[in-house]
């Protein structure tokens, strides 16, 4: 498995926040393959998985912010009704937790694209594979 590096990274939920961490990766030329934002009342957390994970990171770091670069697992389902449920049954039967997921249709097709957090990222990524299971790599998003 190559895995793929998700920043995540715990801000204050206040006005402009959010933009900074936009701003930062646009001046460096980073793009944003996809992103989800996690909110509670005075704090929140952004993932985002970005076409150049390591100079995302040094742009928010330079910028003066902090990310935590986490190993996540991404899938390629069909859209349609139980495509979920399928990787989700292959994955309880391997025993593996999910912390969290979040989907993005793909730009290819008619398949979406489900990114998961596991406690172990590789051997679930083996578990998922050997169910079946159509794993992406970075360079694949």
């Amino acid at each position: 498995m190559n895995p793929v590096h998700q920043l995540s990274l715990f801000m204050e939920n206040s006005p402009g926040r959010l933009a900074r961490v936009a701003r930062a990766l646009a001046d460096a030329g980073v793009g944003i393959i996809t992103m989800t934002v996690a909110e509670a009342a005075q704090y929140g957390v952004a993932r985002l998985i970005a076409d150049d994970w390591q100079r995302a990171a040094r742009a928010l770091e330079e910028a003066g912010l902090s990310a935590r670069v986490t190993e996540v697992v991404a899938v390629r389902v069909p859209d349609r009704p139980g495509g979920l449920a399928g990787v989700l049954a292959v994955a309880e039967k391997a025993g593996v937790n999910v912390d969290y997921m979040y989907a993005f249709a793909s730009r290819r097709g008619a398949d979406a694209v489900l990114v998961f957090r596991f406690a172990q990222p590789r051997e679930a990524a083996e578990a998922l594979a050997a169910g079946g299971v159509a794993l992406l790599e970075e360079g694949e998003l």
